[in-house]
């Protein structure tokens, strides 16, 4: 793990860069860069209206430091472009093109209620207009027998319609194309002539479940025209660049361009990557992740089988059926602004601050957030971000608290002080939060008291012991440089490549063979893509997966396929742990075979723990601060992260300082250092 930061922007570190993580947040662009001494960290304000000035400017900064060149320099980069554009509705004027009948699969859905008893709720538009949804004549049946052919006549008068629309990309996405995609290539092939970008769907989800396949595909085709300026303004900066997906690898940027869909989590993403790491590293199986940034927080569950994948999510309303790992995103970072309401009840988020103008002790606001809240009850310990190079305003800050606390009072009908305020402020913060942390784990099962957390992010120290008291965590793991994780879990990336194929089979010995030629095929398309890229044959690795179900059920588990074991026997075991039972006597059905294929990277040179040692001698703070926690005002230690040594424990309360974040931890848990400086509390 990264030992130090970048203190002092002037040094010269003359040793070649080999790669650069890089992840784009609300607040914050981090950077984590490989040298021959170790990793380094860095941080610039992002630049949210292009979100490349700020990396160009972090590559530049690299270069001047180092002596390489920029086009020496490979990227792996979290980004959030896609995320926003589907947040904001930002993306392209898109056409979707479907079997003729069928151009309302978007508005009509799955005609469930978001929320049951909300007379009010109201279901977030189509990304595709009703105007630019187009059916051709053709049609597939499920087992693949053609039932009406596609005509040439038919294909160019689509043509002509597409090219009057003035349309900016096309998804394509006819009924039973995973079966038969031969209809798909056809039209792909003459909708080439409009020269925009294509998403086809038999490329994107081969699978069966039309709402969740037009809606996916419609999806990549949104926000691929995007996708594709933002990322080749970047390509031509550096040497090589990838692109976290949702699913936990790196892609080439070419293939992020042509099927943006797979890099809606991309940012937090590479999190949870780092995060893993870092437990498993320690000998830690269970982990609950918790990366609370400037603009949001995001939480992920892993267990000892890893990160918990699914293909169920939902982004902006909008079901994504492609891999994704399964994090949960609430509306709170530290830029979160503060308000009272109509109601006269105090609120935290989703808006945020952002980096611009950002929180009011940044200086260029009066907008009081999350971070304003933490300044005004000490707990940075009378210091600025990033090692000193950004400084706070604590008087603005205070000023917006004060303002704060003028409504809430007005609301209360008694007073209320802007310590009182600010304290509110991280309560509410910490509810939405805690809801969060629950989602991912007591409503899925999960016992939070058999997990350690592991916060990161600028502001995830701040808020963890609270909030690991409220699921009764009992041991957090703070890792060096937390606040950049996320761009060290880039960096440390392997290349992945998600096949899937809808086949439709009965898990009986007899269809053995047929599963095997599913898996063969795609893993000869996916190898052969790895080598493009560089990984030879020992570099790959491929994991085979079905997804299986009771026949007459509506969704699927994920069994491992071995030969081992029977796939029945396997789902059986799986739905009973899963549910609490399972129907023996019914016939299993596998659904899709899919195959995860990885490009084994090459390792960083870091020194990583392979346990937790006991903590001996304790360490002598640098200051002392008067710091106000949630059970009232203490004389709290200060110490600089990069002073501490492993093996020492921490007097508390304390507040723990480091270039990227910063720890607050009360006066009734224990803390200590490990071997490789993960801060470990106790609780």
């Amino acid at each position: 793990m990264p030992k130090s930061s970048i203190q002092n922007p002037k040094s010269k570190i003359q040793n070649r860069i080999y790669r650069v993580g890089v992840d784009t947040g609300g607040t914050f662009t981090d950077f984590v860069f490989e040298a021959e001494d170790g990793l380094r960290v860095f941080k610039l304000a992002s630049t949210p209206a292009d979100p490349s000035l700020a990396i160009t400017e972090g590559l530049l900064r690299i270069a001047r430091e180092t002596g390489v060149r920029l086009r020496d320099i490979e990227v792996i980069h979290g980004t959030t472009v896609g995320t926003n554009a589907l947040l904001e509705r930002r993306g392209a004027r898109a056409a979707l093109v479907t079997t003729a009948g069928f151009e309302d699969v978007l508005a009509i859905g799955r005609q469930a209620r978001p929320m049951l008893y909300d007379l009010n709720a109201e279901r977030p538009e189509p990304l595709v207009h009703a105007s630019l949804r187009f059916g051709v004549r053709e049609r597939v049946a499920a087992n693949g027998e053609i039932l009406e052919k596609l005509q040439e006549r038919a294909i160019s008068a689509l043509v002509k319609k597409l090219k009057r629309a003035r349309v900016e990309s096309i998804a394509v996405c006819l009924l039973f194309s995973f079966v038969y995609p031969e209809h798909e290539r056809r039209l792909a092939a003459a909708l080439k002539s409009l020269k925009v970008p294509l998403s086809v769907s038999h490329k994107i989800l081969p699978e069966y479940r039309e709402y969740e396949r037009t809606s996916t595909t419609a999806i990549n085709a949104y926000l691929q025209p995007l996708m594709s300026m933002y990322l080749k303004r970047l390509q031509g900066r550096t040497k090589d660049l990838r692109v976290m997906q949702s699913s936990g690898g790196s892609i080439s940027a070419e293939v992020a361009a042509s099927e943006p869909v797979r890099t809606i989590l991309s940012g937090p993403a590479g999190g949870v990557v780092g995060a893993l790491r870092v437990a498993r590293l320690c000998g830690i199986k269970n982990i609950i992740t918790f990366d609370m940034g400037g603009t949001s927080t995001d939480v992920a569950l892993c267990d000892r089988e890893g990160m918990r994948m699914t293909r169920e999510a939902s982004v902006a309303g909008l079901p994504v059926a492609v891999t994704m790992m399964g994090i949960h995103t609430v509306g709170a970072g530290g830029g979160s602004i503060a308000r009272v309401d109509e109601g006269g009840s105090l609120r935290v988020g989703p808006e945020s601050a952002g980096a611009s103008p950002g929180p009011a002790c940044y200086g260029k606001s009066s907008l009081p957030t999350v971070t304003d809240a933490h300044l005004v009850l000490g707990h940075f310990g009378g210091a600025g971000l990033l090692g000193g190079e950004w400084k706070l305003d604590e008087d603005r800050a205070r000023e917006a608290l004060n303002k704060l606390a003028q409504e809430m009072s007005a609301a209360a009908r008694r007073k209320i002080s802007a310590r009182e305020a600010a304290q509110g402020v991280l309560r509410v913060v910490g509810v939405n939060m805690e809801r969060a942390l629950r989602m991912i784990s007591v409503e899925r099962g999960y016992d939070p008291r058999e997990f350690s957390l592991v916060p990161f992010g600028g502001a995830g120290g701040l808020h963890a012991v609270a909030l690991a008291r409220f699921l009764s965590i009992p041991r957090i793991i703070v890792p060096p440089s937390a606040g950049a994780l996320s761009a060290l879990g880039a960096l440390t990336s392997d290349v992945v490549h998600d096949r899937s194929r809808t086949i439709m089979l009965e898990a009986a010995s007899r269809n053995r063979s047929l599963i095997e030629r599913a898996f063969r095929e795609m893993q000869h398309e996916a190898s052969a893509a790895l080598k493009r890229e560089g990984f030879s044959d020992a570099q790959q690795r491929h994991e085979k997966m079905l997804a299986v179900r009771y026949k007459g059920q509506s969704f699927e588990l994920e069994i491992p396929w071995t030969r081992q074991t029977g796939v029945a026997k396997d789902f059986h075991q799986a739905h009973r742990a899963r549910y609490g039972y399972a129907q023996e006597a019914n016939t299993v059905e596998i659904v899709s075979a899919r195959l995860r294929s990885v490009g084994l990277i090459k390792e960083i040179k870091t020194k990583l723990t392979q346990h937790l040692p006991r903590a001996g001698k304790l360490a002598a703070p640098q200051g002392h601060a008067i710091v106000y926690f949630a059970e009232g005002r203490r004389r709290a230690a200060i110490y600089a992260r990069d002073k501490l040594k492993a093996g020492t424990r921490l007097q508390t309360p304390c507040i723990v300082r480091e270039y990227s974040a910063t720890t607050l931890i009360p006066h009734d848990a224990k803390a200590s250092i490990d071997a490789e400086d993960n801060l470990i509390i106790e609780l």
